[in-house]
């Protein structure tokens, strides 16, 4: 066996040739808060629909659980950050506002395959002794909590890891291994008396800083949750309708953001303000055309176009109305009720 502080040395300068804006080492064991935050974050009901949180909550509030054999965890991050001010578009009534992540090709995607390909080379140099297991987003991996622990950046107040290197515009993912790989030290808070990312939220999703109440939030309420979002809450989405980045935007640590290495980022024609008009009258077979090897379209047609309509709702163009009165009648009676939400805001 190599000497493991000098394999360490080289995965990191691999991880970062992959593309990855930082890597670094923690044990699976190292996020004994995780449980206890956990559990009180479901006993509050914040996960709201997403029962798959309930789900394995041993293997989500405990790492070391999930893969017992698992000594060393590899935490990444992969910078996405946009090109353009993503807060431009919020203020366009007649256009929609799409989350900087979704512009570009899934994510998952391109995470993955880079996950893997390190994983191949740390088993190519470490020899037998090496077992790896890689997870990005899809598993019942507490990935933020790790990322602190590993020293990528903290949890910030409003919950998504940032760092004084690269701001908070970055994807994680983490690559298990039984190899006992040193570890790094863990990122501190650096928040102080910082609010920006609470008071720019326009749902106030945050019952308090560093507790984000995902009923409340505009990328659940656009992405996860199913069926008619409540209609208090209506009015408070603007034009957004997949997913938010006001609290992400909002960070002054962004200042030290970095460019992302990756092009397929980059946002694809008709995803940076794209007219509501236009989103309203896909159907089912164009907008799984459109949104072809992108996030969006897992959420589906349906979904997509009620949050299109709570937008033409908000967006007091009275030349939208008619967009919303054709669709009164849809099928899915979600949407019809999304129109009809809208034709009464407009009329």
């Amino acid at each position: 066996m190599k000497d493991l502080g000098e394999l360490k040395t080289r995965l990191i300068a691999q991880a970062r040739a992959e593309g990855f804006v930082s890597a670094r080492i923690c044990r699976p064991w190292d996020v004994p808060e995780v449980p206890a935050r956990l559990r009180a974050f479901l006993a509050a009901g914040y996960h709201g629909q997403m029962g798959w949180m309930e789900e394995r909550v041993d293997w989500r509030a405990n790492p070391a659980v999930l893969w017992p054999e698992a000594r060393s965890v590899l935490m990444l991050a992969e910078s996405y950050t946009p090109e353009e001010d993503p807060m431009a578009v919020v203020g366009l009534a007649d256009r929609a506002a799409i989350s900087v992540y979704a512009r570009g090709k899934d994510y998952h995607d391109l995470v993955k395959k880079r996950l893997k390909r390190l994983a191949r080379w740390l088993i190519a140099e470490a020899g037998d002794a090496a077992q790896v297991k890689v997870f990005v987003d899809t598993a019942p991996v507490p990935e933020k909590a790790l990322g602190q622990a590993a020293g990528l950046g903290w949890q910030g107040k409003h919950t998504n890891l940032v760092s004084r290197d690269w701001g908070n515009w970055a994807f994680i993912g983490s690559v298990f291994t039984t190899l006992d790989l040193p570890v790094d030290a863990a990122e501190p808070d650096h928040c102080g008396s910082c609010r920006a990312c609470l008071t720019a939220c326009p749902t106030e999703a945050f019952p308090a800083p560093y507790q984000l109440d995902a009923r409340r939030c505009i990328s659940y309420l656009t992405i996860e949750h199913k069926g008619p979002v409540d209609p208090e809450l209506r009015p408070k989405l603007g034009n957004r309708i997949y997913g938010c980045d006001d609290c992400l935007a909002a960070c002054p640590w962004n200042k030290f953001a970095v460019q992302a290495s990756d092009l397929r980022y980059a946002a694809r024609d008709g995803t940076v303000a794209p007219p509501l008009a236009e989103l309203a009258a896909l159907d089912d077979t164009e907008f799984r055309a459109r949104f072809s090897g992108s996030p969006i379209k897992r959420i589906g047609r349906d979904r997509f176009v009620r949050n299109v309509l709570y937008a033409i709702g908000n967006s007091g163009l009275g030349e939208l109305r008619r967009v919303a009165q054709g669709l009164c009648d849809d099928p899915d009676e979600t949407v019809a009720d999304a129109a009809r939400w809208a034709v009464a805001r407009l009329s």
